[in-house]
């Protein structure tokens, strides 16, 4: 980071501009997680998560396999990456994804979560083929690093002899710390969402539904360029407190408050950015449980320095009985940071929950989204707020920028 702030340039590619350098962020993500491999007990890591997949492999081919564990990865020490994937996406890698030999794309299939049996012997034959890698590359007595697995698959593992041990912790420390292409990548991505709460402000009147907004979002996201819309949530009127983290086909009235989230992906980098918004008009209570929800936000977004352990952003986060809470697992979500890279909640998690006792430090090219929240003494207005934040070298820089300092009034009588 050079001291300028972070680029949002074109999506295209053009000769007349340095934007992302896809070559080098495939380079860095490879190297990062060689570099994980290397510092762990293991002799590969075998990664089934689709962000861990993605940050290897520089593959992506659609979230309706992503939660189908029949995509996976090796990472075997010292060597490339070899991808096990659905059918024809493997001749399509073999044409286009030229950063990897054309032997290292497979096809794969393990069953779409039971729906083959595991006595049908793919598993077996899955995991024969990767112990006989694993005894070419001489570390088959090494344990293998999974991140996440089915429990045939990890029986049959077993049963082969492959002792397996946990990757994810390796692989998050691998994705922890943004490259510049990431960092550029995250805010084009925020940058959609900016113009997004643009089109919601001037379609926010009474008579509009939830679905409607959300229905917008989508459109809109799509058409500049959203490889996934995860979710977008709509909260409105006695919705809004408590939070349910949904929407609905509820028609908005004058004078709701309404708060949404929108989380997409542009080249695999999310966003999760909420803002909250009056329609029409904004009574005094809501306008001042606005005023505490930024209060919070301002508070926490002053503790962020590098160097810094996420205890220290942890103490100055409201207590859970100062909204309404009895404790910290039930208000678990409101008051919190959470990573954000080719995953929603990568590191560092920050919240009272965890971090007063389990610290880690802060470091510049951490990327992670600061959610705060409190209900209204009306008793079903609230406010919500959320800032993705970017931890530079001397402090921090914001990613969102839609107004949110103080209320915006949408469409005001």
């Amino acid at each position: 980071m050079s001291g300028r702030p972070i680029g949002a340039p074109g999506h295209m590619g053009v000769d007349y501009e340095e934007r992302v350098d896809f070559d080098r962020l495939r380079n860095y993500r490879i190297e990062r997680a060689k570099a994980a491999l290397d510092a762990s007990e293991c002799g590969a890591f075998l990664l089934f998560d689709f962000y861990n997949i993605r940050y290897t492999t520089s593959t992506w081919i659609g979230g309706a396999l992503g939660d189908k564990m029949i995509r996976y990865c090796l990472l075997v020490r010292d060597r490339e990456p070899v991808l096990w994937d659905f059918g024809s996406a493997v001749r399509h890698h073999k044409l286009y994804s030229k950063w990897l030999p054309e032997e290292n794309w497979r096809p794969g299939f393990l069953g779409f979560r039971g729906a083959v049996p595991p006595d049908a012997g793919l598993m077996r034959d899955a995991v024969r083929e990767i112990k006989g890698l694993l005894e070419d590359a001489g570390v088959a007595s090494y344990p293998i690093g999974i991140d996440i697995v089915e429990p045939p698959f990890l029986f049959e593992l077993e049963a082969q002899g492959i002792r397996v041990v946990d990757a994810q912790q390796h692989m998050l420390d691998a994705r922890v710390i943004k490259s510049q292409d990431e960092l550029i990548l995250l805010n084009q991505a925020a940058a959609m969402v900016d113009g997004v709460y643009q089109d919601i402000v001037e379609a926010l009147k009474p008579g509009v539904r939830e679905n409607e907004i959300v229905a917008l979002a989508n459109k809109r996201l799509y058409e500049m360029g959203s490889d996934q819309v995860e979710a977008v949530n709509a909260i409105s009127g006695e919705r809004c407190n408590p939070h349910p983290h949904n929407f609905t086909d509820r028609l908005i009235r004058p004078g709701d408050q309404a708060f949404f989230d929108i989380i997409h992906s542009y080249n695999g980098y999310r966003t999760c950015y909420y803002r909250t918004f009056a329609v029409g008009s904004a009574t005094s209570i809501q306008r001042d449980a606005y005023a505490q929800a930024r209060e919070w936000m301002d508070r926490a977004l002053d503790a962020i320095k590098p160097g810094v352990g996420t205890d220290a952003v942890a103490r100055v986060l409201p207590k859970a009985d100062e909204f309404g809470f009895d404790n910290e697992l039930a208000a678990f979500g409101l008051q919190f940071a959470h990573g954000l890279g080719l995953g929603l909640h990568e590191r560092p998690i920050i919240s009272r929950l965890n971090s007063l006792d389990h610290p880690i430090e802060l470091r510049p090219g951490m990327v992670f989204a600061m959610e705060t929240y409190y209900p209204a003494s009306d008793g079903i207005s609230a406010a919500r707020i959320e800032e993705e934040v970017v931890v530079t070298e001397t402090g921090t820089e914001l990613l969102t920028k839609f107004p949110a300092q103080d209320l915006v009034v949408a469409n005001a009588y």
